[in-house]
């Protein structure tokens, strides 16, 4: 591996991973990607990881058969140990979920939770999407005030996943729970998350055996009937992967939706251009934008962990064996290369093929879901609190320490009230 005296740029970097680099990162990616473009560093945690900033290298990482997702490749050492990855999982044995495995396993899982994201099916839950996201808004129209990520960035996606998994409405409020917890201890301790992480999976393990003698229509027991058929889905795979569903498909959702809406304030001319657009009937414009606010900033900081399996050169970087390697998407959306005027927000920017649900065989699956919720969200939000505003100055909010996600602790927004519907 390289160092700071073999590389003088990596020397002069921009201190990463304080306050202010949550805040607004973008300026230190600008340097990465100009000056050490694929730099190692030392994260929080200790691990030291190469961090991939510009498009092209990224997106010739994301799809590298050489960078494994598997951690059994990560030459750790003695200090690092258990510091990747989502807290807890390991212990809970929920490990052999689509983020951790390469093909073959990676290749015969996917298939078979495909089928919960089938166009078809995204489409006929698209009106369930609907309905929460009204009833959210319900909630708090009359206040003339909400914290939109407490009151409904944060809720929607999970009640929205709690139904396509197949969890009863009595326990939905438990893993509402759960997910807070994960969400509040991000970037902190490990072992919040972890905790939450150990009751996820138990009633996971319950709720699978109670699918397995009373089948519905749902994920959890379409997993199951895919075992029953010759798959050979074990209880720890089927249980991984409805856990893998929540936690990636939740939070990206929250972020999508709280980003989204906190540009669209910042940037009045794009909000203006959209709420026109909506009012006219036009669907267009809220599917381009929605593609641009998960470019400009998106909900996805980081691409999760990969591991190189043999030595590879990568944007003139010779990377060892074993080293953690970490794809930076914010980075890579908003390089000139890629893309003209990168910092400039478009809502119709149409060249638009963005990293932010990744690329390659580990593309995002719930994609489609995000997109129904994030459009779903964005336009009712827009359509039905037209003068929603900031409540606080930019500067007081306070972004999630972190370094997978990107998104706000908290979206205090104010407007005029709504009468009851």
């Amino acid at each position: 591996m390289s160092d700071a005296s073999e590389n003088p740029a990596a020397s002069a970097a921009p201190a990463l991973f304080t306050w202010e680099f949550a805040t607004d990162p973008y300026p230190a990616y600008a340097w990465l990607r100009e000056h050490a473009p694929v730099h190692r560093t030392k994260l929080p945690s200790g691990v030291e990881a190469w961090l991939v900033t510009r498009y092209g290298d990224a997106r010739q990482a994301l799809a590298d058969a050489r960078l494994s997702k598997n951690p059994a490749h990560h030459a750790e050492p003695a200090h690092a140990r258990g510091k990747t990855g989502i807290p807890g999982e390991r212990k809970a044995e929920l490990m052999t979920h689509l983020l951790n495995i390469d093909p073959p396993d990676h290749t015969r899982l996917r298939r078979l939770v495909s089928k919960a994201f089938t166009p078809r099916r995204v489409a006929e839950f698209a009106p369930r999407v609907q309905e929460l996201t009204d009833r959210l808004i319900d909630g708090f129209a009359e206040r003339g005030s909400a914290d939109l990520i407490h009151d409904f960035a944060f809720p929607l996606p999970i009640y929205a996943i709690c139904d396509l998994l197949g969890v009863p409405p009595e326990d939905q409020d438990d893993f509402r729970d759960w997910a807070g917890m994960m969400i509040r201890h991000a970037g902190g301790p490990r072992g919040g998350v972890a905790r939450s992480v150990k009751k996820m999976r138990g009633y996971l393990a319950e709720l699978i055996h109670r699918k397995r003698e009373n089948p519905g229509d749902d994920l959890i027991s379409g997993l199951i009937r895919a075992s029953d058929h010759g798959e050979h889905l074990t209880e720890n795979e089927a249980a991984a992967m409805a856990f893998i569903i929540l936690f990636a498909g939740f939070e990206t959702t929250v972020n999508l939706i709280g980003n989204g809406m906190y540009t669209l304030m910042l940037n009045p001319a794009e909000r203006e251009r959209l709420q026109a657009s909506l009012a006219a009937g036009e669907t267009g414009l809220l599917a381009t934008g929605v593609e641009e606010l998960l470019r400009h900033d998106g909900p996805v900081e980081m691409a999760t962990w990969r591991y190189a399996v043999e030595p590879l050169t990568l944007g003139g970087q010779r990377i060892a064996a074993g080293d953690p390697v970490l794809v930076v998407l914010a980075a890579a959306d908003r390089d000139p290369e890629r893309f003209p005027d990168p910092d400039l927000l478009d809502l119709g920017r149409r060249d638009n093929q963005h990293l932010g649900y990744g690329h390659g065989i580990h593309y995002c699956l719930g994609a489609p879901l995000a997109r129904v919720e994030g459009q779903t969200a964005i336009a009712t939000l827009l359509t039905r609190l037209p003068d929603v505003r900031l409540a606080e100055d930019p500067s007081d909010l306070r972004w999630r320490g972190g370094l997978i996600m990107r998104g706000l602790r908290t979206l205090p927004v104010q407007f005029a009230p709504l009468s009851g519907r």
